[in-house]
């Protein structure tokens, strides 16, 4: 077990089960972030993710129950990864509703997980389409939270992510990624209002802008785009 590994067992152990099943589930999601392909969606963006999370939830009032429920999706939420499908989210949640089964957890605390994995698809923390929930807003925002990286970490992060779409082309990587990168940047905030992460903001803007900036034109705007992709 991996450093990353030991950590997200403590943790896991903490907020989603203790027994022998969950032991079982542990061991399938740590396997799922270890597949082949993976670079950047690893064990290691999930550490980060549930470190992300433990920071934002005092302050984002995000205790106990939904506490827990915010751990378990951030378990679940890249579980099923595949760069070339448009469903991975989907299917995430329904691991998670079978693993949390599974486990004995209640149903609105399973649903509850289950639509927070769901909304990584969008990363949508607009609040104008739907009731403000703490807990969905700082898992988007713990997810995202390496577009705020230091210049190398960033720099890593869109390089690992690049070798996950390697059955695209350079042209069709550039355009896809420069989709993503304008949609986050044409949106007002790119983390929850709420969460008041004035210094996160300012530096994903600078980040996603510098890549921007440094790629070469690209001849049109077409091309595979996946701008659900942190």
């Amino acid at each position: 077990m991996s450093g990353d590994e030991r950590e997200l067992h403590l943790a896991w152990q903490r907020h989603v089960g203790i027994s022998h099943e969950s032991e079982h589930w542990f061991d399938t999601v740590m396997g799922a972030h270890r597949a082949v392909g993976r670079h950047y969606h690893t064990a290691r963006h999930v550490r980060w993710v549930v470190q992300h999370i433990r920071s934002l939830a005092p302050a984002a009032g995000v205790v106990d129950g939904d506490l827990d429920t915010a751990m378990a999706a951030a378990f679940f939420h890249d579980a099923v990864y595949d760069p070339t499908a448009s469903d991975n989210e989907t299917a995430s949640a329904a691991l998670a509703r079978r693993a949390l089964t599974d486990l004995g957890w209640p149903s609105g605390p399973i649903e509850h997980a289950a639509s927070m994995i769901e909304a990584t698809a969008s990363h949508d923390v607009s609040t104008s389409n739907a009731t403000p929930d703490p807990a969905t807003w700082i898992l988007l925002a713990a997810d995202l939270g390496v577009l705020a990286a230091e210049p190398s970490p960033y720099s890593d992060y869109v390089r690992n992510v690049r070798k996950e779409y390697g059955h695209l082309d350079e042209a069709e990587w550039r355009s896809g990624r420069a989709a993503f990168i304008r949609s986050m940047l044409d949106r007002a905030t790119i983390f929850p209002a709420s969460l008041h992460l004035d210094t996160w903001e300012h530096r994903a803007r600078a980040n996603l802008t510098a890549e921007l900036a440094a790629m070469r034109p690209l001849s049109d705007g077409s091309g595979a785009s996946d701008a659900r992709e942190p």
